[in-house]
């Protein structure tokens, strides 16, 4: 984990503590998005409702890193939101299903 990433999974543990997510785990899953390509997410968040999110984290978005979040948005039923960290706290982005272009 880079500090990017640890700055906002203590950011994450606040939302926990306040209780705006139920849990979240660091790396968790890997997605197959085709033929010897694939996507692990920086953070599974889970809302207190249960639905799950796919937390990717960067100090900025490269055109690959961008690409493989709307290519999984695209292919798996799940929020993704795309986050960059701004001086002033987190930029937030929701990927959604046909945001690839």
């Amino acid at each position: 984990m880079n500090k990017t990433e640890a700055d906002y999974g203590f950011y994450l543990s606040s939302l926990q503590a306040k209780g705006e997510i139920r849990e979240f785990k660091f790396e968790a899953v890997k997605l197959i998005l085709g033929s010897r390509c694939s996507y692990t997410p920086d953070f599974m968040v889970v809302r207190p409702d249960g639905t799950l999110e796919f937390h990717e984290v960067k100090g900025f978005w490269r055109d690959d890193a961008r690409v493989k979040i709307k290519a999984a948005a695209d292919k798996f039923p799940f929020v993704f939101v795309a986050v960059q960290k701004m001086k002033t706290g987190w930029n937030v982005e929701i990927i959604q299903e046909g945001d690839i272009k």
